[in-house]
């Protein structure tokens, strides 16, 4: 159950902020940064977190399902793990948020890849510091 909490409280907090990051890399706001859109780039951040949490919930627990049906496999060492989880979540929000808007290409490709790769590889990484048992070891 641990690991559900895990992944359903960060997967949306970290999602939501480099969804956000990835829409102003591709719009083009970041070309002249200064301190005052730092602060606009965080405001906007926190009044939308809460559509992060509502949209990003499903898709964050759906991915922890998956962790946690690979950490029933013995033989998968926990960075393998790791590794499978962020690439599925990689291929998950490229598909589903890479053909947004006007523009394609590798830029894009990247952007929305890892709105989906980081909070599912972060969340997996802390579900098997945290929420795993560990094991009891037998001695022959």
């Amino acid at each position: 159950m641990k690991r559900y909490l895990i992944f359903g409280a960060i997967g949306p907090f970290v999602g939501g902020f480099l969804m956000l990051f990835a829409t102003t890399v591709a719009s083009g706001y970041w070309t002249a940064t200064n301190w005052s859109e730092i602060g606009k780039f965080l405001g906007a951040f926190v009044k939308t977190l809460q559509y992060s949490y509502l949209f990003g919930i499903v898709p964050a627990l759906m991915v922890g399902a998956i962790d946690d049906i690979l950490c029933h496999i013995r033989r998968i060492a926990p960075l393998v793990r790791v590794l499978i989880v962020g690439a599925i979540g990689f291929a998950a929000s490229e598909l589903l948020y890479g053909s947004r808007g006007p523009d394609t290409g590798a830029v894009q490709f990247l952007l929305y890849g890892i709105v989906g790769m980081l909070p599912a590889a972060l969340s997996s990484w802390l579900a098997h510091r945290y929420a795993d048992e560990p094991h009891a070891v037998h001695s022959t």
